[in-house]
């Protein structure tokens, strides 16, 4: 079961859809919002549709479409993700099926998970599963520490589909930045830092890839318009929301990747693309980056002056670095490869409909 605002579609999905098809089996079940695009042809989509209640608020009436589309199929396991509230919602109206809440991120911002006692009532009630040791943390942070614990099942990758990386020495002189543009991702870092390298750098350009959210059109929200001017002014090409496979393309090619997240990851799903696709990434460190990337990355805080664009700087000028970090990023990513991560799933899957 998806969050509300998530897409299943290859042309509008983000980082949890593209995790749960990743990682599913073709005979599962998915529920979430209707699409117009058309979903993945190989995992059964069924839209939660969503009752015509107009005192109830847009969540909750997704919830109970849900939760109405799941009830005909007496499921025996629901993995919700990242929704406490949801979870919650769906275990009280199934009390026959086991449910697992997946979270992607921090459970102390969610409804009905941000006090140690909600929390403690989830791992009571369900099993939780983080795609992070940071967030594992987060979660039983003020908990009994000889009570239940989460469990750790990171994010991945299939290895074997990406395209295949330019080496080093042959990729283009791009910077890319790749994410949601906000403030919490640091776009607007980004584009400070550009317009402070990019004079001192000729022959090369950067690049932004994305939006607001995760699909095509809409229109641009207010940090988005005050961004424009100050890209176009430090010479940032701005190619908004691309479908995924686009956006993997570019980063096969492009030399470097910047992933300046101000707020901490919980794991950091587009440095672990950045790696796999063969760039030399600079990233923040902030949340789970620093577990997910080790040494395989040059490290920029994108608050302190000058920081990310003296990194993006060291990058270009030095041929040899970016070629080891490219290296040490490929050799990092192998960790995260799809096909070991489904095994655990279908091992977790297995233990919990065996109890």
């Amino acid at each position: 079961m998806l969050p509300p605002r998530e897409g299943f579609s290859p042309r509008s999905v983000g980082a949890i859809g593209l995790l749960v098809h990743r990682l599913g089996q073709p005979g599962d079940v998915v529920v979430g919002r209707p699409s117009a695009d058309p979903t993945f042809p190989d995992r059964v989509f069924m839209p939660a549709r969503r009752p015509a209640w107009p005192l109830f608020g847009r969540v909750d009436r997704y919830m109970a479409g849900a939760v109405g589309t799941l009830r005909p199929l007496r499921p025996r396991l629901v993995e919700v993700h990242n929704r406490a509230n949801l979870a919650w919602r769906v275990a009280r109206a199934l009390p026959g099926a086991r449910v697992a809440l997946f979270l992607h991120n921090d459970p102390q911002g969610m409804r009905m998970a941000r006090s140690p006692a909600e929390r403690a009532a989830l791992l009571r009630r369900m099993t939780v599963v983080c795609v992070s040791r940071y967030l594992a943390a987060r979660f039983i942070e003020g908990l009994d520490a000889a009570g239940p614990a989460p469990l750790v099942l990171p994010n991945a990758l299939e290895l074997a589909d990406l395209p295949d990386p330019l080496p080093s020495d042959n990729r283009d002189r791009t910077v890319l930045f790749v994410g949601r543009v906000v403030a919490d991702k640091g776009a607007d870092a980004f584009v400070a830092a550009c317009a402070e390298a990019l004079p001192r750098l000729p022959g090369w350009r950067a690049c932004m890839i994305g939006a607001d959210r995760f699909a095509t059109g809409g229109r641009p929200t207010a940090f988005e318009r005050a961004l424009a001017p100050l890209a176009r002014a430090a010479g940032v090409e701005r190619l908004g929301y691309l479908p995924h496979a686009d956006v993997l393309g570019a980063m096969a090619r492009a030399a470097i990747v910047a992933v300046p997240s101000r707020w901490p990851e919980p794991f950091g799903l587009t440095a672990l693309e950045a790696m796999a696709s063969g760039a030399a990434l600079i990233c923040s460190g902030r949340g789970g980056l620093h577990e997910l990337v080790g040494e395989a990355a040059a490290f920029a805080d994108p608050d302190v002056p000058g920081a990310l664009a003296d990194a993006i700087l060291h990058l270009a000028s030095d041929g040899d670095l970016r070629g080891a970090l490219a290296r040490a990023g490929l050799a990092r990513a192998q960790a995260f490869d799809a096909p070991a991560a489904r095994a655990r799933l279908a091992e977790l899957r297995a233990r919990l409909l065996a109890t």
